[in-house]
């Protein structure tokens, strides 16, 4: 008879469970998502024809698992590889490059190869991000700051802080304390709610790994040799990657085809229901409560495996530890909530765009950092340039105004269409569209989309060794694991969880290690591996 396995949350670290269990073991995915819709972070919004991509996906990874899976589900668009190398560098071999035609019927459902660019928008000048030390920069500092940034960073370097304990340690390490004062105290502080020096270094550590100004300019001398068309990118440090595969309509096109699968291959997902509850004996849990959000009901199911992508808190307090320490911890984990403001403009400024001649004044970023302080906005998307599919409109520009805030917070409360007209004034406040040309807009809210690396965190460890105690329970994903993953690393974990499964075993270990190992994102793997 077929096994029981309860997954809490259909984001890409639950679907990716649930597809895997079905592939390569007994074991039937009952998935349970409190949305209405699957891809929990990585969901597209629709509205009104345009689409939105929440936080910006790109699909790049080092492993070369998670890219044949992306693959398998959405092959690349055929279009793509006329502009696209046939021998890739690929763990240290040139080899053939052959993607999957997808079928004449399911032409829409592709992976575009698209080009990355973000800039960091500060004084109303526009920095390339990477910084890169050349003539624009040094042009839009002045020589003066240039040479007080290259002063600040030579005594970073020779007088390092030790021991490296806290985010804005991290960052005065890599960049100077100037430059990180410039470039990177406000934005950070946006995003988090918090001082960087009360943020733990781990939190770079796993974002921003290897990036530093030294790293930035061994990229910069590399980008300029022949021979650097290596789609996989490999050897390119995360922040670094310049190009990305990408569904035509969004991320969450690659979550819904997922969803597909695991319908077709008998699981099942749920939408608008919330894991609530679990009952366990000794240290197995042997059902799952389960509330239907539209009708209020709940019932229990009883299961062989339970796989959570809930955060981890959550879990933990629904495993009853009663007299135990990680109660505390399970309630002093905190999260960072996000908002955006989804808006659609005939035209933006001409100083929005690089030279002023892109089409209506749009810039030809991804995405911007808005380093301004004296607005509350942190990121701003442009959408055409991720896929033009994602517009209902080709005359328009549509945006993404991403805001950082608590849930419940003034930002948080504010009614959607005063929120639409504050984001607006502030685009408009630093120059980059005139309010009058605003056609239409929409908000969209994301509780708990950052786990925050403050607040209880430094005990994260005691929580961990609690949960892996019970024979039967897997905690993945961003929130499941409370780490800042993206999500080619929550699907890594998910299939870790699998792994455990299909082969009986009870090491958690391989689950936590994804996204904490250099090695992970910095050296080429073996053949076979991850």
């Amino acid at each position: 008879m077929s096994r029981i396995a309860v997954i809490a949350g259909a984001g890409p670290a639950g679907l990716t469970a649930a597809l895997e269990l079905l592939r390569r073991t007994d074991c039937i995915p009952l998935v349970f998502e409190s949305d209405s819709q699957v891809g929990g972070i990585s969901k597209t919004v629709e509205y009104r024809g345009n689409r939105m991509d929440l936080g910006g996906h790109r699909f790049f990874s080092k492993s070369d698992w998670v890219m044949d899976w992306w693959q398998d589900i959405l092959p690349m668009d055929p279009e793509a590889l006329s502009t696209a190398p046939t021998q890739l560098a690929y763990q240290g071999q040139t080899r053939q490059f052959t993607a999957m035609a997808p079928p004449a019927r399911n032409r829409d459902k592709v992976m575009l190869l698209r080009a990355r660019l973000s800039r960091i928008y500060y004084r109303r000048r526009f920095f390339d991000y990477p910084l890169k030390l050349n003539t624009d920069t040094i042009g839009n500092l002045g020589w003066l700051e240039a040479g007080l940034l290259g002063a600040s960073y030579a005594k970073s370097s020779l007088l390092p802080r030790h021991p490296e304990v806290t985010l804005e340690d991290f960052f005065v390490n890599r960049f100077g304390d100037r430059l990180y004062r410039t470039f990177f105290k406000d934005y950070t502080e946006k995003v988090w709610g918090v001082p960087c020096e009360e943020i733990s270094a781990e939190w770079g550590a796993q974002r921003v790994k290897g990036l530093s100004i030294s790293t930035a300019l061994l990229h910069a001398a590399r980008s300029v040799l022949p021979g650097n068309s290596d789609v996989s990118q490999k050897n390119v440090e995360t922040s670094l990657i310049e190009r990305f595969l990408y569904p035509r309509l969004g991320p969450g096109q690659m979550w819904e085809e997922v969803a597909n699968r695991v319908l077709a291959g008998g699981g099942e997902i749920h939408l608008e229901h919330r894991v609530v509850g679990l009952r366990r004996i000794g240290q197995r849990v042997e059902a799952a409560e389960v509330l239907d959000l539209r009708s209020g009901t709940s019932r229990w199911i009883e299961c062989d495996q339970f796989v959570s992508t809930m955060p981890i808190g959550t879990l933990t307090t629904q495993l009853q530890p009663e007299g135990c320490p990680v109660a505390d911890i399970a309630c002093g984990l905190p999260h960072r909530d996000f908002m955006t403001a989804g808006l659609v403009v005939r035209k933006m400024t001409p100083s929005a765009s690089r030279t002023g001649a892109e089409s209506a004044g749009m810039p030809p970023d991804n995405w911007i950092y808005i380093q301004e302080p004296e607005v509350k906005l942190g990121r701003l998307q442009i959408f055409n340039n991720w896929s033009p599919d994602l517009v209902a409109d080709p005359a328009t520009i549509s945006l993404g105004l991403e805001y950082f805030c608590a849930e419940g917070d003034d930002s948080w409360s504010m009614p959607d269409s005063r929120f639409l007209s504050f984001a607006a004034s502030e685009l408009a406040r630093i120059g980059l569209i005139d309010e009058r040309d605003v056609i239409d807009g929409t908000v969209v809210r994301v509780p708990k989309a950052y786990p925050a690396y403050f607040g209880k965190y430094a005990r994260i460890g005691e929580l961990r060794a609690f949960l892996d105690g019970f024979e039967n329970v897997y905690a993945v994903g961003r929130n499941g694991m409370h780490r800042y993953n993206n999500q080619d690393h929550s699907m890594l974990a998910a299939k870790a969880a699998v792994d455990c499964i299909a082969e009986n075993r009870q090491d958690r270990g391989a689950i936590w290690s994804v996204n904490t190992d250099d090695d992970y994102h910095e050296e080429r793997k073996e053949a076979g591996s991850v």
